[in-house]
């Protein structure tokens, strides 16, 4: 009998789905990427205090998203073989070091230094979090990383929000004020750290989530999957970093926006992803994530081709869109990539968070010197042909179908 390679883990017949230790995650991740996307939202006041031009403005995110992406598959294959519980808190305690610093830095040079430190605590979240997801899954994997997903997108929406009330009117210094958030992280991560330690403590979960089923699938077939996914998530997150880097400054030139009113169309952006992202994983769970897939990246082409060329009423409608559709595949795509193979949760997870997180800060330079050369309307131009990256999924195999056949 051939062996399905859909599930890495079988569940028991009384394993249920952790609710409660999901949304504690996922919490815990709404208030990490709005941290994180405090930086984004205030480019232009740290473009005015240190008259940075849109290239450096494009290596700020590369510093960020590069740490984060360099050190994401290292500590995800590391915790494969040794689980560290409370090392999701340290690196939220990273992360609480690189705020406090953007606070008070003086120049850009030490903008730089901060975001490294808040991408290394990144680095260290994403991977071991989202073990944590798939063991409090109950088998109900897609579903899972939709929850813990959506905590971070809306954390991302909501922090250009809070730029715009808070730290915008105020000041730099202001952004301390968030130090709040990361105290309260650590302390939801360190009571996640204490039941993710007793899972591998016990004979319970940690023990059943252990037991890997083998992967019938021939390993050029593997790698070849892999690379597909990798190229959909290029196309992805290459066209999200236009809209999270430069979004607001296409918005003040094009249609003369102000700060505060181009900050609330980036958070309508950023709440059609969080709205796409809880969509995405139960959607595959019931009907397939290559079909969703197929849809959440190369469904979102007709949008983006007509962006460039639409009014203010209908770029607002037009990106709403483009974040729903768009924000579907993530959850699909790094479940497609566990099952693909099985048993190597972190250093799977750490490795396409590592790559989206990577090509979010090389997408966010490059673009920004096209920006600085050819002005920003013309990054969106380009940009729009991303998504027909989208027809390389009718390469990928049909796990669905070989677990049927089982």
């Amino acid at each position: 009998m051939e062996t399905s390679s859909v599930t890495a883990a079988l569940p028991d017949a009384n394993e249920r789905t952790r609710f409660r230790v999901l949304g504690a995650i996922s919490f815990a991740h709404f208030l990490n990427d709005m941290i994180q996307s405090l930086i984004l939202a205030i480019y232009p006041l740290l473009k005015g205090e240190f008259h940075l031009s849109f290239a450096q403005i494009g290596l700020i995110t590369l510093t960020f998203q590069i740490t984060a992406s360099l050190l994401q598959p290292v500590v995800g294959l590391y915790t494969d073989k040794y689980p560290k519980p409370y090392s999701l808190a340290i690196g939220m305690s990273c992360t609480l070091v690189g705020l406090l610093l953007l606070a008070v830095a003086p120049n850009f040079e030490t903008v730089l230094i901060a975001s490294a430190l808040v991408g290394t605590g990144s680095s260290i979240f994403h991977p071991e979090s989202s073990r944590i997801a798939r063991l409090a899954s109950g088998g109900r994997h897609g579903l899972a990383q939709s929850i813990f997903q959506v905590g971070g997108n809306t954390g991302s929406a909501i922090g250009p929000l809070l730029a715009a009330w808070i730290i915008i009117p105020n000041g730099q210094a202001s952004v301390a004020w968030f130090a709040i958030a990361a105290l309260l992280a650590i302390v939801v991560l360190s009571k996640i750290g204490s039941w993710y330690k007793r899972q591998h403590l016990g004979a319970g979960l940690g023990k059943k989530a252990r037991k890997v089923v083998a992967n019938n699938l021939p390993p050029r077939t593997v790698a070849w999957a892999i690379g597909i996914l990798l190229v959909l998530i290029f196309s992805k997150y290459f066209y999200l970093a236009s809209i999270s880097s430069y979004y607001i400054f296409y918005l003040m030139s094009k249609f003369d926006l102000s700060v505060q009113s181009a900050q609330v169309h980036l958070f309508v952006f950023l709440f059609a992803v969080a709205a796409g992202t809880i969509l995405g994983g139960p959607i595959g769970d019931r009907i397939g994530r290559k079909r969703v897939i197929w849809v959440s990246i190369l469904g979102a082409a007709p949008f983006t081709l007509m962006l460039p060329y639409a009014d203010l009423m209908w770029t607002g409608i037009l990106t709403f869109v483009i974040g729903l559709i768009l924000a579907s595949a993530f959850s699909a795509i790094l479940v497609f990539a566990q099952e693909l193979v099985p048993g190597k949760v972190g250093a799977v997870s750490g490795m396409f968070f590592g790559f989206a997180f990577g090509m979010g800060g090389i997408g966010a330079a490059v673009l920004g010197g096209i920006a600085d050369r050819h002005g920003i309307e013309y990054v969106y131009r380009i940009c729009a042909y991303l998504p027909l990256l989208g027809l390389l999924t009718v390469f990928l195999p049909n796990l669905e179908q070989r677990g049927r056949r089982a």
